[in-house]
């Protein structure tokens, strides 16, 4: 999912269970035009990071601690990273979006947008 600057879901993919997110990221993120992509220490890959650059967007991803050269994050904006956890924690107030009733993709994805829009509704 990705979220605006008030923390308001603007996009949602729906990958699968079992692989990393960072395998859904660069298709999550095509087309959009921000101005700085913030993500956690998992989505730190060289891949990921020439996707935010060819977008023309400044990453603020902290290195992993495995990485050679650590890549300096601004360590401003990166606390402002916990809107997207906020977002989430909206949703979750829908029981059905926490409790993942929806067996079927399809039904789970267009509840989670139906539940986007009463949120950006308020």
């Amino acid at each position: 999912m990705a979220c605006d600057s008030l923390g308001r879901s603007v996009r949602f993919l729906l990958a699968a269970g079992q692989s990393h997110d960072i395998l859904a990221a660069p298709a999550l993120i095509e087309g959009m035009t921000p101005q700085t992509l913030m993500a956690d220490r998992a989505y730190d890959s060289s891949a990921f990071r020439q996707a935010i650059a060819s977008l023309g967007a400044k990453a603020v991803i902290p290195s992993t601690r495995s990485r050679k050269t650590p890549i300096p994050h601004d360590p401003v904006l990166y606390p402002l990273r916990n809107r997207i956890e906020r977002c989430f924690n909206k949703l979750k107030h829908f029981r059905r979006f926490a409790t993942r009733y929806d067996r079927l993709a399809r039904h789970f994805l267009a509840f989670a947008q139906f539940a986007v829009s009463m949120i950006w509704m308020r």
